[in-house]
């Protein structure tokens, strides 16, 4: 779900959601080093069938470009079916949507993902319902149901669900498809032990125990304590999640729960430490990196690596499928666009890249009203072809609907597309490839602690990640003038060796000097 300055309400309800490459094919389990997620929304992905939908076997067939590029795990949105093209609010959370595929597609991707050691995360929001749903139609008017409280009732005779975020009843999908939407009872024992049934499905769903066939982790969409901030769920970490996930450790103690916190303003520490889950989405440091202002940098790094539990981890990303593109933030400046890579990829915590943000696709919150249409342009098709034609281009948006014109930000030969990136060594993607290599590279940036270091200029940023006696310093010029900085480090800088970078540091014993480009980036080893 959408819940930040970058969005309009009506989009709050929607999201709330190689032909080039001839990587050899890996043939045993591979242990991955270092954690990265590509979120993917693959319904814009790659078509593998021709539809102009991406889909399952679309993502298979391009995972040996997710692994040179060098990413570890996919985060899908939501498999089950849908009226909606972003697949939450669910008329069958049983069902894979039948644009993406059958059962059989999605087990022979996640086989695949296993089989090359990469990770696969399943997006999950079983809080809301629409009137397709078999707890609404067997529910409505109907007090001795079965289902009668699964879902919330405004009335005792049970004639109108209640309301969801902002007391919407219903959405208007991009294609002028209308259904009303409900709120799920997350008090009910019976939904519980459901969703702990449903859950378990995906963990396992051969149920053979051995998990080769089902997700390594989940991300819970709009996860609140109390629902929608209404009062009538008011516990829920207690009632709900914390029995829920404690469950699903007991069948599998490595499936790995990510939250996306409903209050994007916050840490989302509370998650962490009553919640239940393993992880958190950043957005406090997604913010503070796309103002390029060292103070809100540093006052966001700071603390989120302070305040996150030992055990615990924060997702950290520049962009997903609720927001604007970065590059839209940026104006497309592709200096700028690889300062932005290089905080998200060795600041810390686990790296996140929405599917494009490497080839740096553009696209902003559109306003066409109350309809789910707003957000597509943050969720174009990925563009694999200098032309953005071809086979796979997964243009599904553009075939029916009044607003299936207004998308236009993919254009031919514009220097955004695979096709165009992925043999020039001075593009975007070669500097996502770069900055994975140096990560995987150099351990210390995945394991070590954070810590802010002093400079002397407002405009450069700088920081450590240090274990033992390795350390790796990264400086940023966040500005678009050359800056000449004194770093000050936490110990001896002898035998500094540059990692990226062509600045000349002068060294002393614990400083560094350094003449920085406009929106340069140096990383060095000691």
């Amino acid at each position: 779900m959408i819940k930040n300055k970058f969005a309009i309400v009506t989009a709050l309800l929607c999201g709330l959601v190689c032909p080039f490459v001839n990587a050899q094919k890996h043939t045993k389990h591979i242990a991955a080093k270092g954690e990265i997620i590509y979120h993917i929304f693959q319904r814009s992905f790659y078509d593998s069938n021709g539809d102009q939908h991406g889909d399952l076997t679309g993502i298979r067939l391009k995972l040996d470009y997710l692994q040179q590029l060098g990413v570890t795990a996919i985060l899908l949105t939501p498999l089950y079916e849908s009226v909606f093209y972003h697949n939450y609010f669910s008329g069958d959370f049983k069902k894979i949507d039948p644009r993406y595929g059958t059962m059989q597609d999605y087990l022979r991707l996640v086989k695949e993902l296993h089989r090359r050691g990469m990770k696969f995360y399943m997006d999950m929001e079983t809080q809301y319902v629409t009137e397709d749903h078999t707890w609404w139609k067997e529910g409505i008017n109907n007090p001795k149901s079965k289902y009668a409280d699964y879902i919330i009732y405004d009335d005792a005779a049970h004639t109108k669900p209640s309301s969801i975020v902002y007391g919407v009843n219903g959405l208007l999908g991009y294609d002028s498809v209308f259904r009303k939407i409900t709120t799920v009872n997350l008090n009910s024992l019976k939904v519980l032990d459901y969703n702990y049934r449903l859950f378990k499905f995906w963990m396992d769903p051969n149920s053979d125990g051995k998990f080769d066939d089902g997700v390594d982790g989940f991300r819970l969409d709009h996860m609140m304590n109390n629902l929608d901030n209404k009062g009538l769920m008011p516990h829920l970490f207690n009632t709900f999640w914390n029995p829920l996930i404690n469950k699903l450790r007991r069948v599998n103690p490595k499936i790995n729960i990510v939250a996306e916190q409903a209050n994007w303003a916050s840490f989302g520490v509370d998650y962490l430490t009553h919640g239940g889950v393993d992880r958190v989405f950043d957005f406090r440091l997604a913010y503070a990196i796309r103002s390029f202002e060292k103070s809100q940098i540093t006052s966001a790094a700071d603390s989120t690596f302070i305040l996150t539990p030992a055990g615990k981890q924060q997702v950290v990303f520049l962009e997903n499928h609720d927001t604007p593109r970065f590059s839209f933030g940026v104006k497309g400046d592709i200096a700028k666009l690889k300062v932005g890579a290089a905080l998200n990829l060795l600041l810390g915590g686990i790296p996140a890249i929405y599917y494009g943000q490497e080839l740096g696709m553009t696209g902003n919150s559109g306003k066409f009203g109350a309809t789910d249409a707003n957000e597509i342009p943050d969720r174009q098709a990925f563009e694999w072809y200098a032309s953005d034609q071809g086979k796979g281009m997964a243009y599904w948006y553009k075939l029916k609907g009044p607003w299936k014109d207004k998308f236009n930000d993919d254009k031919p030969n514009d220097g955004i597309s695979l096709e165009e990136e992925i043999n020039d060594p001075n593009s975007l993607w070669n500097f996502y490839h770069t900055m994975i290599g140096l990560r995987k590279l150099n351990p210390v940036i995945i394991k070590g602690a954070y810590k802010t270091l002093t400079n002397n200029k407002d405009k450069v940023f700088s920081f450590e990640r240090a274990e033992g006696n390795k350390k790796v310093i990264v400086v940023v010029n966040l500005s678009d003038k050359d800056q000449e900085t004194t770093v000050q480090l936490t110990g001896n800088a002898a035998g500094i060796k540059t990692l990226y970078g062509n600045g000349q540091p002068e060294i002393s014993e614990h400083t560094i000097k350094v003449k920085l480009a406009a929106y340069n980036v140096e990383v060095w080893a000691l």
